[in-house]
């Protein structure tokens, strides 16, 4: 008589092959880098892309009928027309702030200076400011940065000749391979499984079943809470006067979906464009108000009722993810290090479960 229990020793090689498969996935890293990135922008169209080609039916029980590679092109060109717009609402921030950061800024660090200065020598520090030293070394700091023509971009490029086409590369790469993931994404998942042994197989699609069903749950309220953030940002700062509240705000919004990393680039962008427009103290209060509330709305409003609990991962867990997924896959990692982790907490869970349920914890 046959049983499906697995023996040690066949959990023990299969084990070592997964130790071994996420040793070679780490030593190709940057070659599978382009595959991970659409891989997850995939998981994220895939859902739209089974609606516009009627293999699910809408809610209100539509049905569409597209060519599935008709709805695969759309949504990857929908996808980088997206991207494409948050690239130009940031341009308008860089090119127009510049120029006005060269000159304003060693007077604005002469003001920071103005109101260290005090606190620094109460503190029995010395605060002695060189004001000319600051304007000659930013005024030769900006010279070099103004002077970056095509022949130093060419000559950088050159230099960095490897970075710049495996760059080239994955731009070319990614597309392609996102189109075939949202054509085939199905039939590439049936493949995988039927590698795994029978007695795993059910265990297996009911962990991703739940996995799926959780980061489902999560992108949904995730993507509330962007829009929501995104009007939020954009209302505070115009009532406040900032000239480029529209695409900070809508920027900031957007960018949520990366913790931390996002909220802080939207606020340097804040910063320095009020720091620009009303000077350092009316900035710093604009700033700190609006930013401030929009902290305080979406932590103990928006993430509560729209996101809640599903993933449950602790914040400590969180930056600890965010830190080894960035150091092992750069920005990438900083991209997946959220859903990746949902997944593993989902595994610890039924391991969890398994460890108090099995003899060696009951005795």
């Amino acid at each position: 008589m046959q049983t499906n229990q697995l023996s040690p020793l066949k959990i023990f090689s299969w084990l070592a092959m997964a130790i071994g498969c996420c040793l070679l996935i780490w030593w190709l890293r940057a070659v599978l880098m382009p595959f991970i990135l659409a891989a997850a922008i995939a998981y994220l169209l895939l859902p739209a892309v089974l609606y516009l080609s009627g293999a699910k039916a809408f809610p209100n029980g539509w049905v569409i009928r597209l060519p599935r590679a008709l709805a695969a092109l759309l949504m990857e060109v929908f996808f980088f027309v997206v991207i494409s717009l948050l690239v130009l609402l940031i341009s308008p921030v860089i090119t127009n702030e510049w120029p006005h950061l060269r000159a304003k800024l060693p007077s604005l660090m002469q003001q920071m200076a103005q109101l260290l200065t005090p606190y620094l020598q109460g503190l029995g520090l010395p605060a002695q400011i060189d004001r000319d030293s600051i304007e000659s070394f930013l005024k030769q700091y900006f010279d070099v940065l103004s002077q970056a023509d095509l022949l130093s971009l060419l000559s950088s490029v050159k230099i960095g000749g490897s970075i710049a086409l495996t760059v080239i590369g994955d731009a070319v790469l990614v597309p392609v391979v996102l189109f075939y993931l949202l054509l085939e994404g199905e039939v590439f998942y049936h493949h995988c499984i039927a590698w795994v042994p029978l007695p795993l197989k059910d265990s297996l699609e009911s962990f991703l079943h739940e996995c799926d069903l959780m980061l489902d749950q999560y992108l949904r309220g995730q993507v509330s809470v962007m829009l929501i953030l995104a009007v939020y940002y954009t209302s505070a700062l115009s009532l406040f006067g900032c000239e480029l509240a529209f695409p900070i705000g809508v920027f900031t919004g957007l960018v949520i979906f990366v913790p931390y990393l996002g909220f802080g680039m939207g606020l340097s962008m804040a910063l320095l464009s009020c720091i620009l427009q009303f000077g350092l103290l009316q900035a710093l209060f604009t700033v700190g108000v609006v930013y401030g509330v929009g902290q305080l709305i979406e932590g103990f409003i928006l993430t509560p009722m729209l996101v809640g609990k599903r993933i449950g991962l602790h914040p400590l867990g969180l930056i600890f993810a965010l830190l080894a997924f960035g150091q092992t896959l750069g920005f990438v990692g900083v991209l997946i290090a959220l859903p990746i982790s949902s997944i593993c907490l989902v595994a610890l869970r039924r391991i969890k479960a398994s460890y108090f349920s099995s003899d060696v914890y009951t005795g």
